[in-house]
């Protein structure tokens, strides 16, 4: 059996590190925690140090034996939500993406979320419609216009709903998601694990 890795610098855990390493812990970036309920948009910590590294290394290198410990992370929002939700929603890819990834590392972070919640992680009813260019590629003007429309409600959703993306930065795409399951009338939260420290992509 392997080894834990340090999700930050993919050193080996030793003794009694958590999630991240001795050295990468300290250096997590805590988002002021005054956006968390009664608020309608939450991340937990800043894109920036270790924390963008993990997140990088899972989503283009395909290192999902990372995102467990970035799970646990998200976990920590549960007394903020516990009985305010009634599902929680990953932020879905388009089909081609999915195909090339291989996996939605939203939905991954959602499943121990929905668990600690007592509540159902739901797939497959708000999809993306439309494929569209990295969010990276473009102005933040053109990163609007690149996700209006790209989602849409296939069937019904419970109530209250908390959409849960690992990277909120513009909040383009996130917001248009959201949208959509307003427009059907869901009250809806949006939880990140990070944000963007200045604003960037989604």
């Amino acid at each position: 059996l392997a080894p834990p890795r340090c999700p930050g610098c993919d050193g080996e855990l030793v003794g009694i590190e958590e999630e991240f390493c001795g050295a990468c812990g300290p250096l997590l970036d805590a988002a002021p925690r005054g956006v968390l309920p009664p608020a309608r948009s939450a991340s937990l910590y800043v894109y920036a140090g270790p924390l963008a590294d993990a997140i990088r290394r899972v989503k283009y290198r395909r290192r999902t034996d990372l995102l467990g410990p970035l799970a646990r992370l998200l976990v920590g929002a549960v007394p903020a939500y516990g009985g305010r939700v009634d599902a929680v929603v990953p932020v879905p890819l388009h089909r081609r993406r999915l195909a090339e990834r291989g996996f939605n590392q939203a939905a991954l972070l959602g499943r121990p979320l929905a668990r600690a919640l007592g509540v159902p992680l739901v797939t497959g009813r708000l999809v993306r419609v439309r494929p569209t260019p990295p969010q990276a590629e473009l102005a933040a003007a053109e990163r609007r216009d690149n996700v209006r429309g790209a989602f849409a409600l296939r069937r019904p959703l419970p109530d209250r709903v908390l959409l849960v993306d690992d990277v909120r930065t513009t909040g383009a795409t996130l917001a248009e998601a959201a949208q959509t399951l307003t427009d059907a009338g869901h009250d809806v939260f949006t939880l990140t694990l990070a944000r963007a420290p200045l604003g960037g992509d989604d």
